[in-house]
């Protein structure tokens, strides 16, 4: 049976399978432009074999999922939770649709509240955090569409483009996210 908190209406989250999936990994952040808004490091090009590498020393510090499309059952992205504290309840965020297809279409959001859902529900995280370049207004965009707030920011973090770009902090705690569920349900049941 399939978690329920990882099915949502197009897209559900399946484990990352560090065998299969580094191939895709590796192909996203061969995007130059992926690797823009991912990261503020220099763009490092591994091949399947270093990613796998990276990511087996991280294991046992984060949750990956691949984002799948359910039309079609194609891997579209990845999201995780890492960084825990659960003597505190926290967690940080990391997600990246990699295919730009697929970029804006709302598949994004919908993974962020399925792993806040999870994170929330059934982990019993009190917080989730993330941090993002100043200058990817999309996934503020989409940050704040599913509840996370602004709440600072690390000035003149980044070199890009001949300018200086801020690193904005973002968070948001499960009551607020519980509340904003709840808000939704309400605004349904009133159309």
């Amino acid at each position: 049976m399939k978690n329920k908190y990882l099915q949502g209406k197009t897209i559900y989250l399946r484990s990352m399978d560090i065998e299969k999936d580094m191939e895709l990994y590796s192909k996203w952040y061969r995007d130059a432009l992926f690797g823009r808004f991912m990261d503020s490091m220099p763009a490092v090009m591994y091949n399947k074999d270093q990613m796998k590498e990276w990511y087996e020393k991280q294991l046992a510090h984060i949750s990956p999922f691949i984002i799948m499309r359910k039309e079609d059952d194609q891997p579209i992205g990845f999201i995780e939770l890492a960084g825990y504290d659960w003597l505190s309840g926290n967690a940080w965020l990391g997600i990246g649709i990699g295919e730009r297809e697929n970029w804006s279409k709302g598949y994004g959001t919908e993974a962020m509240n399925l792993i806040l859902k999870l994170g929330f529900l059934e982990w019993n995280l009190h917080r989730v955090s993330l941090s993002v370049l100043g200058y990817n207004e999309r996934a503020i965009c989409s940050y704040e569409k599913v509840g996370f707030k602004k709440e600072g920011s690390l000035r003149g973090f980044i070199h890009r483009e001949g300018q200086r770009w801020d690193m904005p902090m973002m968070g948001i705690l499960r009551k607020e996210w519980i509340e904003l569920q709840e808000n939704k349900s309400s605004e349904k049941e009133s159309e």
